[in-house]
């Protein structure tokens, strides 16, 4: 039996992921993008990794930049979540799905309503396939109140009653 795309897409279904959209200021605009391919790499020094398909606009500007934002989204945030999965070239219906931002000190766009903000300043990429590993170090955080938005077998869910 030959290993095929929709089998491994399958089997990676079932590892259950927070959601974030990843936030970048280019010429004044946010430009943004869902992603729940985001870890954690290192305590020291503290360094996060995000994985962004080659074809996805918003990779060119992580590139450029070199600042970007990840927003760990709330259950209250599914709606934000699907306009930042969608491909456009800018986004500027966002706020009818409910996004609002401020702006760092440094410009990086800040998701009201986000579980966590982490500013990051890009480390180092490394091509993987059709995607880049973008590892960033990580300037200031924010923790907010909440619970998580999940995604699992291809669907967004909330967390359940703890154990």
């Amino acid at each position: 039996m030959k290993l095929t795309a929709a089998d491994f897409r399958k089997a990676l279904g079932a590892f259950a992921t927070g959601v974030t959209v990843i936030t970048v200021d280019q010429d004044q605009e946010v430009h943004g993008m869902t992603a729940n391919a985001f870890t954690s790499v290192s305590l020291d020094p503290m360094l996060v990794l995000v994985c962004v398909d080659h074809r996805a606009r918003t990779h060119a500007h992580l590139q450029a930049r070199k600042r970007f934002g990840v927003n760990v989204l709330s259950s209250r945030q599914r709606a934000i979540a699907e306009y930042y999965a969608k491909s456009s070239e800018v986004h500027q219906h966002a706020e009818a799905a409910g996004a609002r931002f401020d702006r760092t000190a440094l410009g990086t766009p800040v998701l009201h309503g986000a579980l966590a903000y982490l500013e990051c300043r890009l480390h180092t990429e490394q091509e993987a396939g059709d995607h880049t590993i973008f590892i960033a170090e990580v300037e200031e955080v924010v923790v907010g109140e909440g619970d998580p938005l999940l995604y699992f077998r291809g669907k967004y869910r909330t967390i359940g009653e703890a154990e």
